[in-house]
């Protein structure tokens, strides 16, 4: 039997595949704790820089496997939320695992519903195919986001946008979700890994410590006034600044690179 989820490691970046394809790539309650695992691995995992989460099968997820999902919030009732309130589906969308440092791409193909959105929405790059197609079947159903989908698309997104994505359940074409900054490439599929890949070497081609706290710095600015936001990023900012031991390294090699473009007599010699 294929592995539901393949989790490989490749250098610095770890690439994360759902791999469903008979359901599209929905997500089962056994995905959802692999995935768990996968993230807090991933988080733990110091030789780890980046991660990729894609799918298999020319899609990306069909959302969470209603047929395991809906008859236990059935069952449970409406207590649920309190006891998953720590507890994100597939971990990075609400909890601790939310609060990984490291860069998470989502690279997007096919179909992305219902909980794809959620899962996608809390990465912090997104790169999807001309060909992506996303839609919020859920309120078809009589359900709608419970795991950080409407919080992160009124952020990204706006309200208005928003609101016709969530109450309307019609979908939209990549272009849509790019021109409502729901994305932020979107290319030809034939492209879509390789630029997946360009983006993660650019973010491998900066240094670790401010990446990281850049991502850190902005989820702690989201939802806080002008006047806290501007102290925030103040305090960090010039934390890192001073407490960065690779600046140095990184400004002699720099100032070395821009002697050795100097034409010949510019210093005064």
């Amino acid at each position: 039997m294929a592995e539901k989820i393949l989790y490989e490691k490749k250098g610095e970046v770890a690439w994360i595949t759902l791999n469903r394809p008979e359901s599209r790539n929905a997500l089962d309650h056994e995905m959802h704790d692999i995935l768990c695992d996968i993230w807090a691995d991933f988080r733990g995992d110091n030789s780890l820089r980046v991660a990729v989460l894609a799918g298999s099968g020319g899609h990306f997820t069909g959302g969470a496997d209603l047929k395991t999902h809906a008859p236990m919030w059935q069952e449970v009732g409406p207590m649920v939320g309190r006891d998953r309130m720590e507890d994100g589906l597939s971990g990075i969308t609400r909890g601790p695992l939310s609060r990984i440092y490291k860069p998470i791409i989502a690279e997007i193909d096919g179909w992305c519903v219902g909980h794809g959105i959620e899962m996608i929405m809390a990465c912090d790059i997104r790169v999807a195919s001309s060909r992506a197609r996303f839609a919020e079947f859920q309120v078809r159903k009589g359900m709608h986001h419970a795991d950080g989908g409407l919080s992160r698309l009124i952020n990204s997104c706006g309200v208005g946008f928003t609101m016709e994505f969530l109450m309307t359940g019609a979908e939209i074409t990549a272009q849509h979700a790019y021109n409502a900054n729901m994305l932020n490439y979107v290319v030809p599929p034939e492209e879509l890994r390789t630029k997946t890949e360009l983006v993660v070497q650019n973010i491998l081609n900066c240094d670790r410590r401010a990446v990281e706290s850049a991502k850190e710095t902005i989820l702690e600015l989201i939802g806080r006034t002008l006047h806290d936001q501007l102290r925030v990023e103040n305090m960090w900012g010039y934390a890192l600044c001073g407490g960065n031991p690779s600046i140095r390294t990184h400004m002699s090699e720099f100032y070395s690179q821009q002697e050795l473009k100097k034409p010949a007599g510019e210093n005064g010699a």
